[in-house]
């Protein structure tokens, strides 16, 4: 299904898996004669094998290692103030209605003693992103993995998104946006806190 990329340890899909694509295909294929449609109509005869790799993409976060994303682009730097990527683009299915929800992830970290290539930090993102999720887990799994592996003295997560499941199904509230946040060290304090709120709510360019 994938093949890694090894001049940045990222993983990145460039073939599906023809056994896992056969095997979802059936299943799309009961479904949509369920609801009533036609399986043999020409508009979906090939909608269950293309379902079938559009799950295998929007899930294809369960075959990387975020961890290990971060640790191929590991420095060491005596660096010490807040690192901020901001407004970054995430796409993620929801675990209970298997609809997607999406959004953007603001991260900060405040190195001690090490930082990370820019570029891993939306990966990771995308890595935990690409899975059957919820917001409030997926907020928390980004916060544990760059502290547990850069060991920064602190970081900052915070996630807006919109889900579907409430704008097209259930209370069908088309403005409504989820924010989420995970803090730890430093980023506890609110002063720092604050700091980091107030950067990634300006519009600096």
């Amino acid at each position: 299904m994938i093949e890694d990329n090894e001049m940045d340890g990222y993983a990145k899909i460039d073939k599906y898996n023809p056994k896992m694509v056969e095997s979802i295909s059936s299943y799309y294929a009961s479904i949509i004669k369920d609801i009533g449609e036609d399986v043999n109509r020409e508009g979906i005869k090939k909608t269950p094998e293309r379902a079938a790799k559009a799950m295998q993409f929007l899930t294809h976060g369960y075959d990387l290692d975020p961890a290990g994303i971060l640790k191929s682009a590991m420095f060491k730097d005596d660096y010490k103030q807040m690192v901020i990527v901001k407004d970054i683009e995430l796409y993620s299915l929801c675990e209970h209605h298997l609809l997607p929800f999406f959004g953007k992830a603001h991260i900060a970290y405040i190195p001690n003693g090490c930082i990370v290539g820019l570029s891993k930090i939306p990966r990771i993102v995308d890595a935990f992103a690409r899975r059957l999720q919820v917001q409030e887990r997926l907020t928390t799994e980004i916060r544990n993995c760059l502290q547990d592996t850069l060991k920064p003295l602190g970081v900052a997560v915070v996630i807006e998104a919109k889900h579907l499941c409430m704008l097209m199904r259930g209370v069908q509230k088309q403005n409504s946006v989820a924010t989420t946040s995970a803090f730890t060290g430093a980023f506890e304090d609110e002063k720092t806190r604050s700091e980091f709120i107030r950067l990634i709510s300006a519009n600096l360019s």
